[in-house]
């Protein structure tokens, strides 16, 4: 059989299931169990799984990023404002798994979670400055922001060179899921470098405007 997705193949699967049924239980009592199996059945199950345990862990690792947060910096717009930069990444990597064709499986969904881990300890750590560098700025965003920028963008900048330079290790790898894992991570994490450095900076400049 042609691979028609995984957007079919539950369609598919339900038709099957329900001709079965009618072929082996033709009075109203049921007298068979009609299970599918088979490669196919397998793969949607393991994908389903793959993509639920997903689901659940950037849910449970953005409420719990959330909580911290808003314990760190009582202001739910800071709390918005570490929020954005951090999520632009991961649908850049998304986009580019999917452009690239790489599949969803273990190995690949570590991405996300390892990924996020990382970014969010970068926003952390600008907006723990940016927070001690305003009272010595007389409260003005502006001049705050730049001072941030320069006494935490180099330690950013250098601690993030390591990491992704410790991934892409992982793309010389000779097993696939290994290797995604590294371009994937490398990827995620420079872009977040650049979201939490430049996207962040202007996110705070806005708000300080707005109040």
């Amino acid at each position: 059989m042609a691979d028609i997705g995984s957007y079919r193949l539950p369609l598919l699967l339900d038709s099957i299931q329900q001709k079965a049924d009618s072929l082996f239980n033709t009075s109203e009592k049921r007298t068979h169990e009609i299970e599918l199996t088979g490669t196919s059945v397998t793969f949607l199950e393991g994908s389903r799984s793959i993509i639920n345990g997903l689901k659940e862990s950037i849910f449970w690792a953005f409420l719990l990023i959330s909580l911290c947060m808003l314990y760190l910096f009582r202001s739910a717009r800071i709390l918005i404002s570490s929020l954005i930069p951090n999520i632009i990444p991961l649908i850049i990597t998304a986009g580019v798994m999917g452009w690239a064709g790489v599949p969803l499986k273990p190995s690949t969904v570590l991405v996300f979670s390892v990924a996020l881990g990382i970014a969010i300890d970068v926003t952390i750590r600008f907006l723990v400055n940016y927070k001690q560098e305003l009272p010595n700025q007389n409260q003005d965003i502006k001049a705050t922001v730049i001072q941030t920028i320069y006494s935490t963008g180099i330690s950013i900048i250098y601690t993030s060179l390591v990491l992704i330079a410790g991934f892409i290790i992982f793309c010389f790898s000779d097993f696939g899921g290994t290797m995604a894992l590294g371009w994937l991570t490398s990827l995620t994490l420079i872009t977040a470098t650049l979201t939490n450095l430049i996207l962040l900076p202007a996110i705070l400049l806005s708000i300080g405007k707005k109040k």
